[in-house]
């Protein structure tokens, strides 16, 4: 059984108060616990609004229970809660997750006038023409020509990236950024990739040996791609 002293920790940090809830007791016994040692916190009305981090662990809290402890710490005049953080996902964060996650086959040519959008990373055999143009949220892996428009990312995910046996692009997008065509020294770019910049900001074009070093986690893509 878990002893009371060790049901909620409270850590200061620069930002303000984390509170660390245990995860292997009742609700209530939290609840019990939190308003003691809130009670027994001698915090001065008159101190700044200081934030509060709630970590639930491997805890699952619905809207309501998190109203409650939401209450409790609104009770201290000077603490508000910032956000309540949980490793547990829901059922649809979870099915949101994987979709946001999978790898979508397409296998076609994508022509002038033409737009193809999905959902996560977009994995095209196919060529995309000029006048084209290929949409996802997450990665574009291109086993053929870029000569279109590409955006990845396009809810905002700026460390997308777009890669392509052979790059020619009209325009290149990832997150919010917008490259456009660039100017090569010859017709184009093998195995080339476009990815944000850290550093700059900016959309930069590069060998796809250079993206892995920086996102390694792209090395089976890249060796699929090299032995496509």
């Amino acid at each position: 059984m878990v002893s009371n002293s060790q049901l909620v920790t409270i850590k200061g940090t620069r930002d303000g108060l984390t509170l660390h809830l245990n995860d292997q007791c009742s609700f209530k016994s939290i609840v019990n616990e939190l308003e003691q040692k809130l009670a027994m916190n001698g915090l001065d009305r008159d101190e700044p609004m200081i934030r509060v981090t709630i970590q639930l662990g491997k805890r699952y809290l619905s809207a309501q229970q998190q109203e409650s402890l939401r209450e409790i710490v609104r009770e201290r005049q000077n603490l508000v809660v910032e956000s309540i953080d949980s490793e547990v996902m829901t059922k649809d964060e979870a099915l949101a997750w994987k979709e946001d996650t999978e790898i979508t086959p397409v296998v076609r040519t994508i022509r002038s006038g033409q737009i193809v959008e999905i959902r996560g990373d977009m994995l095209l055999i196919g060529d995309v023409n000029p006048g084209g143009e290929v949409m996802a949220t997450g990665n574009i892996f291109i086993m053929g020509s870029l000569r279109g428009v590409a955006h990845a990312g396009v809810h905002g995910d700026n460390k997308a990236v777009i890669a392509a046996s052979y790059m020619m692009p009209n325009q290149l997008r990832i997150a919010d950024q917008l490259s456009r065509a660039p100017d090569y020294e010859s017709e184009g770019m093998y195995m080339g990739c476009g990815f944000i910049d850290a550093a700059e900001g900016d959309i930069r074009i590069g060998s796809l040996q250079e993206v892995t070093r920086r996102r390694p986690d792209l090395a089976s893509f890249e060796r699929r791609m090299l032995n496509g």
